[in-house]
């Protein structure tokens, strides 16, 4: 699924956007039987403070998001938009719409990242460019076209977002409670980050959801994952995010938290989204 760069620190379209499904890169899942069948799908939430501190800046939150994952012959499709408004104690509100549009290959191998984003109706400055890595568990490396001559080596190791959702989708199915991966995901003018998810006990599918959509009947786990700036010396991280992850790649209703507050994103209505005939 929001984009980490949203008034609220680094915000959640990475948290999103590395949860967004896709295949799984060869090589990443020694010892599972299958990868996770990921179901492609259009979702809406519905954004809100979900909790402050007496600290905290920030006194309100409240928007909406968009978020559309497609399937191609070639890979996986994202679009994600969202509108929220942020209330802070000495500016006032801030009003941030977003675009974020990424392809990712199904050999989890080459990735296209397109970033738009407005604040109050004023654009700021976009991020686009591509990624590649030169093999399986091989380093590459990520160019920017927006802002121009920008670049990243990328380590051997590091995945894109779609890979990393089906290797922790089928890490949860294996039992792992524990796994720490550098992903790239393009939402920021930067290198891999490293994201670091505690896995919980299986939960079983819940009739209640169900009857909102059959996407819905289907089991998951309790994912925290905490998302770690590219400094390497970093030892905390920008912000944590927390949901109930479905075996088909979907996520239910999320907490983005950074600390001294914490953004809710309530899953309003899902749809399924057709695969191709290829």
């Amino acid at each position: 699924m929001i984009d980490r760069r949203v008034g609220i620190g680094r915000s959640a379209t990475v948290a999103l956007a590395l949860l967004v499904p896709g295949l799984l890169v060869p090589g990443l899942s020694a010892g599972i039987a299958a990868a996770a069948e990921i179901a492609p799908h259009r979702a809406l939430y519905t954004m809100s403070l979900s909790r402050t501190s007496g600290d905290a800046s920030v006194t309100g939150a409240s928007g909406t998001m968009a978020y559309q994952w497609g399937e191609s012959c070639s890979g996986w499709t994202i679009e994600q938009n969202y509108r929220l408004k942020m209330d802070y104690t000495e500016s006032g509100d801030v009003n941030i719409a977003s675009n974020y549009v990424t392809w990712e290959a199904k050999d989890g191998l080459r990735y296209r990242f397109n970033q738009k984003e407005t604040r109050d109706g004023a654009e700021e400055d976009g991020i686009r460019g591509a990624a590649q890595l030169d093999g399986a568990g091989k380093g590459g490396a990520a160019d920017f076209e927006q802002p121009p001559g920008k670049s990243f080596k990328l380590a051997p190791g590091v995945t894109f977002p779609s890979a990393h959702t089906i290797f922790l989708i089928d890490q949860a199915k294996a039992g792992t409670n524990f796994i720490s991966k550098h992903v790239f995901d393009g939402a920021a003018v930067e290198g891999a980050v490293l994201v670091s998810a505690v896995i919980g006990p299986k939960v079983e599918p819940d009739a209640e959801a169900a009857k909102k959509s059959p996407l819905l009947n289907r089991p998951g786990w309790r994912v925290r994952l905490a998302f770690f700036p590219a400094d390497p010396k970093a030892d905390q991280p920008d912000y944590e995010l927390g949901m109930l992850l479905l075996d088909n790649g979907v996520s239910r209703d999320m907490v983005i938290d950074y600390g001294d507050y914490a953004i809710r994103a309530k899953l309003d209505d899902i749809e399924p989204l057709p695969k191709p005939k290829c």
